[in-house]
């Protein structure tokens, strides 16, 4: 086979079905990581909005042990006190 005509043959035939097949492996290749970059992004916005509905509720407890902390103990004392009075309460039940 003459040099030349295989030069030819390389340059006209060959770069070109491999730089196909390299450019087709390539798109191929960014198609999956855009795919896992959305499942991933899903995925952590899922997760961000279970934190941010534990960090909620979180919050509402922790506001309830501040107002208990903060009351200076004369509230809960009424409040307490007010219970037992409901329980003293006669329902028309016989508690014996």
């Amino acid at each position: 086979m003459d040099p030349s005509l295989l030069i030819f043959f390389v340059i006209v035939v060959a770069i070109p079905v491999l730089g196909g097949v390299a450019l087709s492996a390539f798109q191929r290749w960014l198609l999956h990581k855009e795919k896992m970059g959305a499942l991933i992004a899903q995925q952590t916005a899922e997760k961000a909005a279970q934190y941010a509905s534990h960090v909620e509720r979180i919050e509402a407890r922790l506001r309830v042990l501040e107002q208990i902390a903060t009351d200076g103990g004369a509230q809960t004392a009424a409040q307490i006190e007010a219970l037992r009075e409901h329980a003293r309460i006669p329902t028309g039940e016989n508690p014996q």
